[in-house]
């Protein structure tokens, strides 16, 4: 145990990893650490051979745990013993003999255009403050295409108003900048106004706040995201994902450079953002089953 809370706190501190992201590696851990106790008896993690690792698979794959939760654990696993290989001279990492099952790939979810007009142009936000504080959720969600654990740790010190620019800290404490478009600087700036004369803010404040000026949670945004695209959509994922998801697709649309979405979303590689063309293509073999008289 002392090896795993080691190994997370080397994730929280040493790579910079959000605290979501280190629960879900610590849920990957504690899970393998109690099966081993239960079915090898006497076997620490650290002590894990390739066989105790296939066994497990088959238990967690039988239990009916997905071929995408199984790779996400492996993946865990094979992070902790690098971490051990480091620090403790381990030889080899187990985890390498290890088949990765296949799963198929999935394309994200996304709104079309039509339910985003429908969205900012006919559902009315009501002129409180929690109805501009909601609004400017969903807006800054699909006009800038970042996450939800980085749209929570927004600050007032990260918006440059003169520029319009909002600087957002993503995964691995890296940085980047996201210009904001006309309609999010207004609503932006009714809500600062109405904050400012509800509740005392300093430069150094979370920028989006509950009702009672404190800082929102994942489950607020969930909540807030879920009501709204409830109104525009029958689609069931209406999650602040998906608004990611559709950010990144209608760019894509609209001419956008796929490198240029890769450095709005921030994610490290491109290859994480070409699932969008996916989208894309998809698109283009409906349109052409409706409207070819030969398809």
């Amino acid at each position: 145990m002392n090896k795993i809370e080691g190994f997370l706190k080397y994730l929280a501190l040493n790579k910079g990893y959000s605290a979501h992201t280190v629960r879900s590696y610590q849920t990957d851990l504690l899970q393998f650490y109690g099966f081993l106790n239960d079915v090898y008896p006497g076997v620490g993690v650290d002590e894990a051979a390739p066989l105790h690792i296939r066994s497990w698979v088959v238990t967690i794959m039988d239990e009916g745990t997905g071929a995408r939760s199984v790779r996400r654990k492996i993946s865990s696993l094979k992070s902790f013993f690098n971490y051990l290989m480091i620090k403790t001279g381990m030889e080899s990492n187990p985890v390498e003999k290890i088949s990765i099952p296949k799963f198929a790939t999935s394309l994200p979810s996304y709104l079309d255009t039509d339910e985003m007009n429908m969205l900012f142009e006919n559902i009315d936000f009501s002129d409180d403050f929690d109805g501009l504080r909601d609004k400017l959720i969903l807006e800054m969600l699909y006009s800038t295409g970042i996450r939800l654990a980085e749209l929570i740790t927004v600050k007032h010190s990260d918006i440059d108003t003169g520029c319009n620019n909002l600087k957002v800290t993503g995964k691995g404490n890296k940085q980047r900048i996201i210009p904001l478009i006309p309609a999010l600087s207004k609503t932006l700036n009714d809500y600062l106004d109405k904050k400012e004369r509800l509740f005392s803010c300093e430069i150094a404040d979370y920028l989006l706040v509950t009702g009672k000026g404190k800082r929102t949670y994942p489950k607020f945004i969930y909540r807030v995201v879920y009501h709204y695209l409830s109104l525009v959509t029958t689609y069931d994922k209406k999650s602040p994902h998906v608004l990611r998801h559709t950010f990144a697709t209608h760019m894509l649309n609209n001419g956008a450079e796929l490198n240029s979405i890769k450095e709005f979303l921030g994610h490290a590689n491109i290859s994480a953002t070409q699932v969008y063309t996916h989208n894309t293509v998809e698109k283009l073999k409906k349109i052409y089953k409706q409207a070819h008289p030969k398809a």
